[in-house]
């Protein structure tokens, strides 16, 4: 995938998923093929694959787990499913402690189930096996919390696996080549520095704005199968 597939820097989410949408053309109207989204910023982005593609959208939750005092730096991720993945290079080369590893982990299961009571509800987690599962983000850093979505999805045995993300740092993304089916990043710029730096508006989503995504992708899917 080619730089070419999208305009740089990146207008905002949606743009982002409206050029991902059409590097996933062959996935339209797949019946068996599901997008899920990475919350927060990865939701925006996903609702435009799937709405263009005709998709079901739901979500993968997943929390990273922040270095105490430096949290954007990821030592590791959770996902739903008790999955837990550690980076050991940041963990042993910061000299961080069970104790520690553990604390962190706590807290993000908490905002993890906040998350997933929140935006889900009482709506049952998608059956995946023997589907093809497009996993989005808004960008890829180290990689920690798509590596642990992978990972999740991978447990219930897909059909495929595809990660689908506007951005991403090259080494990421020859990392999570070994790990998923397919990798579908456009631009993979040598020195990523953070993905914000990419797009002209990288505000933070809202739950507000989750909500009403899945909502409106949730209706529109009831409204097909009816």
């Amino acid at each position: 995938m080619t730089q070419e597939s999208l305009e740089i820097p990146i207008r905002d989410r949606v743009a982002a998923g409206q050029a991902l949408a059409r590097l996933l053309d062959d996935y339209r109207r797949n019946p068996n093929a599901i997008v899920l989204a990475l919350p927060r910023g990865g939701v925006p982005v996903a609702y435009e694959i799937a709405t263009a593609l005709e998709l079901p959208l739901d979500l993968m939750l997943v929390r990273k787990l922040g270095v105490p005092g430096h949290e954007e730096l990821a030592m590791g991720a959770i996902a739903s499913g008790d999955v837990r993945l550690l980076n050991r290079d940041v963990v042993d080369y910061l000299h961080i402690g069970d104790s520690t590893i553990e604390a962190v982990a706590e807290a993000e299961s908490r905002e993890l189930r906040r998350r997933d009571h929140a935006y889900r509800g009482e709506r049952p987690f998608p059956a995946l096996g023997g589907n093809q599962v497009i996993l989005v983000d808004d960008g890829l850093a180290t990689g920690s919390t798509m590596q642990a979505a992978v990972e999740a999805v991978r447990r219930q045995s897909p059909a495929r696996i595809v990660v689908a993300v506007p951005v991403g740092a090259p080494e990421t993304v020859v990392r999570l080549e070994t790990l998923a089916d397919e990798v579908v990043c456009p631009f993979q710029p040598e020195y990523l520095s953070a993905i914000g730096r990419w797009y002209v508006d990288f505000s933070q989503t809202t739950d507000e704005e989750v909500l009403d995504l899945l909502h409106r992708a949730w209706q529109r899917e009831t409204e097909r199968s009816s």
